[in-house]
């Protein structure tokens, strides 16, 4: 059976965060329960170039404004690729959404509606012969997919959130433009309180409704979490499914990884020990061997709960404990963690921007990775913090929560403890989790029970794959009976 995922981005082709990672491995595991996906993406300038011998396949005289195609092609792993070229929506530097002002493309309303159209005409014209079974959308970019699509005899679709914070919000006089239909500006429809919202509308029409870990799909029926749609989401509890995020694990693996100097394994973690000098050198941090070592890798925002850290420094640095931290986001935060990399030289070290070589070397360097986000639908660091044996210590929020064992006494004495979850998610809380870690790790015997846990424990997509197989065989079965 062949699935449609529509996505803003993809790895390796595009990436600002965990949506690329997930659309870019969910096909190969999906695979293995019978179904051949093809992701659809906006052709951005570096999807141009990594898609150079991509071929037409369908064309739009006018699509939103311009001329455009719809191109196929193939990574060098193997993911089979439709791009939408479309030089006056796409072909743009930088960032995928934002302009060189740091704020939205005024026309991402066009941009990302070009994208949900064209995804339904091709699902529906098969315009090569490739016979779409079913339609999967990814957060709000693809929200308008299940509109677009004929009625009634549209094609099954799954949609799915990964982040509700972000729900694609325009002016109720963008509708006529993007041919939206006017008896569908509903509350059963594409309205949200007088507005347009793209993922109102895949909320409400799609089949099915998945989001990425269990706990987050109960926080979002509530109001602390559900940003406005918690009464939508508790009227379709029956069709939404929380289902956790996997890594791929080929690209994220300690032991054939090209971006570490020395590779390791559960049997011999000599390779973590000598990645730590090569982190302190990068980072400018002291070569202190005994320094209780906590990396970030996240982009820095109020979701991410980074200024929490900040409040939490002093008394890490009175302990002896190091920080190294990687990311880029909010200017004044982006200021307050260098100001610390003055305040405490050799102790806190920070790179401002992007760098995934550079997150390589600091997950496989350091001891503990701290998550200390507000809310997080399901995260993807902590799974890489298991997979190279460097201990998490993360908030107790959405997929952080399901995800990591919490080295409670109970979990110590059962020997399967793999991280420290914390709460409240406050400074007091964010220093509290980093104080028990650090009490762990100079407990060598725990603490190297810990890293043999966290380094053994699955974070691939095996499971997750066989419950998106069970939500597609579902919505299939909808479909069925409504054509029967």
């Amino acid at each position: 059976m062949n699935v449609l995922m529509i996505a803003s981005e993809c790895v390796p082709l595009i990436k600002t965060g965990g949506l690329a990672d997930v659309v870019g491995a969910l096909p190969f595991a999906l695979a293995r329960h019978g179904w051949n996906a093809r992701v659809l993406v906006p052709c951005y300038p570096a999807v141009s170039d990594a898609l150079r011998e991509a071929v037409a396949v369908h064309a739009f005289s006018d699509l939103f404004g311009g001329e455009a195609r719809i191109l196929l092609g193939r990574t060098p792993s193997g993911l089979e690729v439709l791009a939408l070229d479309a030089p006056h929506l796409y072909d743009r530097p930088g960032n995928p959404y934002l302009g060189p002002n740091g704020r939205d493309w005024p026309d991402n309303h066009l941009r990302f509606a070009a994208l949900c159209f064209a995804g339904a005409r091709y699902a529906e014209l098969q315009p090569d012969g490739w016979a779409v079974d079913l339609v999967h959308g990814h957060d709000w970019q693809a929200g308008l997919t299940p509109l677009y699509l004929a009625d009634p005899a549209r094609l099954p679709t799954v949609f799915t959130i990964h982040n509700i914070a972000f729900p694609g919000i325009f002016p109720a006089s963008v509708a006529p433009a993007l041919a939206l239909p006017p008896e569908a500006f509903t509350a059963d429809g594409y309205e949200y309180y007088g507005q347009v919202s793209f993922l109102k509308a895949g909320l409400t029409l799609s089949d099915r409704l998945t989001t990425v870990s269990p706990t987050y799909a109960l926080e979002l029926q509530t109001p602390g979490f559900g940003m406005g749609f918690d009464g939508l989401l508790r009227y379709r509890s029956g069709d939404l499914s929380g289902i956790l995020n996997g890594v791929d694990e080929t690209i994220w693996n300690p032991g054939t990884d090209p971006l570490i100097a020395h590779s390791y394994a559960p049997s011999s973690l000599d390779g973590k020990r000598r990645n730590r000098g090569d982190l302190q050198r990068a980072m400018g941090l002291d070569p202190d061997p005994e320094a209780f070592l906590t990396c970030v890798v996240s982009r820095l925002t109020d979701q991410k709960g980074l200024d929490l850290l900040l409040g939490a420094l002093p008394d890490l640095m009175a302990d002896g404990g190091q920080v190294a931290l990687l990311g880029t986001g909010d200017p004044s935060l982006e200021a307050a963690f260098s100001t610390a990399a003055v305040q405490f030289p050799g102790r806190v070290g920070v790179r401002i921007g992007y760098d995934e070589p550079l997150s390589h070397v600091l997950i496989a360097g350091a001891d503990a990775i701290l998550v200390p986000s507000r809310f997080e639908p399901c995260g993807l660091t902590q799974f890489y913090g298991l997979r190279y044996g460097t201990i998490p210590v993360v908030a107790r929020t959405g997929g952080l929560a399901d995800s990591i064992i919490d080295a409670n006494q109970a979990a110590l004495e059962a020997g399967v403890a793999t991280g420290i979850v914390f709460s409240p998610i406050d400074a007091g809380g964010v220093r509290d989790g980093l104080r028990r870690a650090a009490a762990l790790f100079a407990d060598k015997p725990i603490w190297n029970r810990m890293v043999q846990n966290a380094l053994r424990h699955p974070v691939g997509w095996e499971r997750s794959a066989a419950q998106y197989d069970a939500v597609y065989r579902s919505a299939l079965g909808i479909r069925a009976i409504d054509a029967s």
